[in-house]
């Protein structure tokens, strides 16, 4: 998730406008910065590795002309942070320049097509291609709007993409699809950004860029259009009245909720893995005797659910091991046959680390799951795959989750079709049902917070809450009481359902909430029993479910229904949804900062 701007200016220097506007996208990436401005029929390109801050103390953008440019600050999804991979990209002759937050599917089709046609490429980056094609377009003849066009309608992924010229020295070419971009409007200028707090210090006047759509500006004023089939689109401006820190949140009170509901479009995102890379990762736990997976907080619930998935999907047995404990526990059994998967948002996580050197000082093979490009993690690793969920400002993850079950769900299917113990047609209805997953979580926000909202506020002032699933679930279960008490303060405690009778049953009395994660799978009957259970002795049961489980519903005080039709391998990624916002809200009811947590910082990097 990258932060993109673009402007022209009536009059001015453009390069000081687009610096502030990339100090206010900072939080959407900071591992290299750069800028593109057209003046006097040249092109003049700026970036370096780094924060913006430090790279303008190096580069200097201040200095560079002309009153219309565009700006990147970067998150990397492909190619590591380099001063060859930061953005703008440029073409071959040096007359276009192009910014591009999102992940382009079929760039490496489009790259080899591009140098079996001479292109000759500077970056590792998806982002190249689309100034190339540019380029292409260019020398067909082709004026370069018309040249834009041609080159995004061969996109596949998503995308918010600005492109200036000195070929067409006075206008900045912008598209959207999925990826935010939206374009502002004032009597100084015309703008683009990723988000309104961009460029917010400047004009409040605003058009939101719809998926498919292309826009094209210049000082005066700007025009839409369709990509499809070119017709023009009339929509009118809108007035935001946020304030600059509140556009930050995109209008939402706190990081939190924000990355609660970014979640859709970073599932996609996980869900546009290269093909190869996955092929390569499965090759290669495929090889090993056995898997471990390892990670921390979050990202050990998430291998605690892929350990399911490892086995019902590709019947390896894979064991999640939190990575505090992987040495002292199974340090001495690792060797050569072993493939350890370590999982980390960050990349950097102290402990996974440890027990990653570990590991391959015994000639164990190391994969990696990670959300940040040049991390230690991947470059320790023999192969990895990235999230692709973009910066977490919250310190309790939430998309980090979701977005790691879905990359570990891909690479059980992709292990599952090389093994070949999975039919085809169960494959390929699997990877049916991983696709909807985006959907059935923007359906899950729509259809849960009003009702997490009423329920945050029964349960705000509890001293004790319980989680409780079986199978999968269990993972679940134990995400949602990881958010509750990280945001809430509220203690709490989670257990396989199959367990409550070993010991977490003895804490319930009358009104105990108990959380049952219950979705209709194969070990619903014995988690109703479990229900009953608890309820017979005065717990509260409050169940997250399937839209119309009556059988749920007649033993919970509160149903949280979940759209229907998930496979149950796959349901930890949806069903996470309302118990990410009821954390959120229990911790707003009680008044306390989400985003903020006491003691606790977003990436533990020391023992």
């Amino acid at each position: 998730m990258c932060g993109i701007v673009g402007c022209a200016l009536v009059d001015g220097s453009a390069a000081p406008v687009l610096l502030q506007a990339l100090r206010r996208l900072e939080y959407r990436g900071y591992d290299s910065a750069g800028l593109a401005t057209v003046s006097g029929g040249g092109l003049f390109v700026k970036k370096d590795v780094g924060r913006v801050d430090d790279v303008d103390r190096r580069v200097g953008f201040c200095d560079m002309a002309g009153c219309v440019g565009v700006a990147h600050t970067r998150w990397a999804t492909h190619g590591a942070p380099s001063q060859e991979n930061a953005h703008p990209h440029v073409d071959c002759r040096g007359l276009v320049a192009v910014v591009h937050n999102g992940v382009i599917e079929n760039f490496y089709e489009l790259r080899v097509e591009l140098e079996d046609r001479g292109h000759v490429f500077r970056s590792r980056t998806d982002s190249e291609v689309v100034a190339h094609l540019v380029e292409e377009g260019l020398a067909g003849g082709r004026g370069f709007f018309e040249a834009f066009v041609e080159a995004v309608r061969r996109l596949r992924g998503s995308y918010a993409l600005a492109a200036v010229s000195p070929l067409d020295a006075g206008r900045v070419f912008c598209a959207r699809c999925e990826s935010p971009l939206v374009l502002g409007v004032s009597d100084g200028g015309v703008f683009c950004a990723s988000d309104v707090a961009a460029i917010l210090p400047y004009t409040n006047r605003v058009l939101w860029l719809k998926n498919g759509e292309v826009a094209v500006f210049d000082a005066r004023g700007f025009e839409v259009r369709s990509l499809a089939d070119g017709s023009r689109v009339e929509r009118g401006l809108q007035v935001v009245d946020w304030s600059v820190e509140d556009a930050g949140k995109q209008g939402y009170p706190h990081f939190m909720l924000k990355e609660i509901y970014e979640q859709p479009m970073c599932l996609r995102n996980a869900l546009r893995l290269q093909e190869r890379y996955l092929d390569l990762l499965a090759t290669l736990v495929d090889r090993g005797r056995e898997v471990f997976l390892v990670g921390c907080g979050t990202s050990y619930h998430a291998c605690v659910a892929a350990s399911y998935m490892f086995s019902k999907l590709a019947k390896v047995a894979a064991y999640p091991v939190v990575a505090s404990e992987f040495v002292e526990r199974y340090g001495d059994a690792v060797g050569v046959d072993s493939v350890v998967l370590a999982v980390s948002q960050s990349g950097e996580t102290y402990d996974v680390l440890r027990a990653v050197e570990h590991s391959r000082l015994r000639a164990a093979t190391i994969l990696a799951v990670t959300n940040v490009l040049g991390s230690t993690l991947t470059r320790v690793s023999r192969a990895y795959i990235l999230q692709q969920s973009g910066p977490e400002v919250g310190v309790a993850a939430t998309k980090t989750f979701t977005s790691q079950l879905t990359v570990l769900a891909q690479l059980a299917l992709r292990l599952a079709r090389l093994s070949g113990k999975l039919s085809q047609d169960d494959i390929d209805d699997l990877a049916s049902g991983l696709k909807r997953v985006p959907s059935v979580v923007e359906e899950a926000l729509s259809r849960c917070e009003a009702k997490v909202k009423a329920l945050a506020k029964n349960l705000a002032n509890e001293r004790l809450i319980l989680f409780l699933g079986r199978g999968v679930s269990s993972a679940t279960a134990m995400e949602g009481m990881l958010k509750l008490m990280e945001v809430s303060y509220i203690p709490s405690i989670t257990y396989s359902a199959g367990e409550s009778k070993h010991g977490p049953i003895s804490l319930v009395e009358e009104g105990l909430p108990v959380v049952f994660i219950c979705p209709k799978d194969g070990v619903r009957r014995e988690a109703l029993g479990n229900m009953m259970e608890l309820k017979s002795r005065g717990a509260r049961i409050i169940s997250v479910c399937e839209e119309g489980d009556v059988e749920v519903a007649k033993h919970s005080e509160e149903c949280l229904e979940m759209p229907r039709g998930v496979p149950e391998i796959l349901t930890p990624i949806p069903y996470v949804i309302p118990l990410q916002l009821l954390a959120y809200y229990v911790a707003v009811e009680r008044g306390l900062d989400p985003d903020k947590p006491r003691n606790l910082a977003k990436s533990v990097t020391v023992p």
